[in-house]
């Protein structure tokens, strides 16, 4: 793209890293760059080369929430081209929270309003140990509308409810310990943790890997009735008897033998 303020990169690995540059901004973002982190989403969804995406902020930040020119233009246009942007974002929010490969995120410095539902949309989170999330809208006067359905999965009803109506920081040992954070590290040592762990995922079948992730997703708002054992028995059967399936567990069952 003519812009720089999403880079792209997909690394010998199959990783995808997608990183937000704006960092004289903290990594801030509006309307412009959450069109252009849609279409990198939705393709590389359908990019088989891509076995991992991970998103990142440069900089000191991984992001600030909303860019301040944004939030203005939202202030001067009417309902319906509110309704449109806010849509955008939901649409967004919604493509990486089902990315169909696995997602890392990320996270040094500040992590605001939009950027800590970036962060519960992905399926790993490695934070600084010196980071700090919040859900700072109530502060001006809106709501973190768009975000909550994922930061509340992320974290539960109960958290949600106190980091939502306060709008206090959240420190990085607090984000470990209510779910927001999975890994604490140095900021130094942030890409290095976050390659152990891609290299974690792409040790394993992809196939099944993608499976997995497909199934998480169909199964976490779902009741525990006949209805999902069947689901998750038929699930199971299918991969056993299929191709790579039938590799995986002989190439396991032959290394035993071993």
């Amino acid at each position: 793209m003519a812009d720089d303020f999403l880079l792209q990169e997909l690394d010998e690995r199959g990783v995808l890293h997608l990183i937000i540059n704006r960092p004289d901004k903290r990594n801030a973002f509006d309307d412009e760059l959450v069109e252009a982190l849609l279409i990198e989403l939705k393709e590389a969804a359908e990019t088989p080369e891509v076995k991992v995406v991970q998103l990142e902020g440069s900089g000191d930040h991984f992001s600030a929430g909303a860019d301040l020119g944004w939030m203005q233009r939202m202030i001067d246009n009417d309902y319906t081209a509110n309704l449109t942007d806010a849509r955008q974002l939901a649409e967004l929010l919604d493509t990486l929270y089902h990315m169909p490969q696995p997602t890392v995120v990320l996270v040094q410095g500040a992590a605001f309003g939009g950027a800590v539902g970036l962060a519960s949309c992905c399926d790993m989170v490695i934070a600084s140990d010196e980071a700090f999330f919040c859900l700072s809208e109530v502060k001006i006067g809106l709501i973190p509308a768009t975000i909550l359905p994922y930061v509340t999965r992320a974290i539960g009803e109960r958290q949600a409810r106190r980091y939502c109506l306060s709008a206090e920081v959240i420190d990085a040992p607090q984000a470990l310990n209510i779910g927001l954070a999975h890994k604490l590290v140095p900021t130094v040592q942030l890409k290095a943790a976050a390659a152990n762990w891609t290299d974690q995922v792409l040790a394993n079948r992809h196939s099944a890997v993608l499976q997995a992730k497909d199934l998480l997703l169909a199964i976490s708002d779902h009741a525990i009735d006949d209805e999902l054992l069947d689901e998750t028995s038929e699930r199971i059967a299918a991969i056993r008897v299929s191709e790579d399936g039938q590799a995986g567990l002989n190439a396991f069952l032959q290394k035993k033998k071993k």
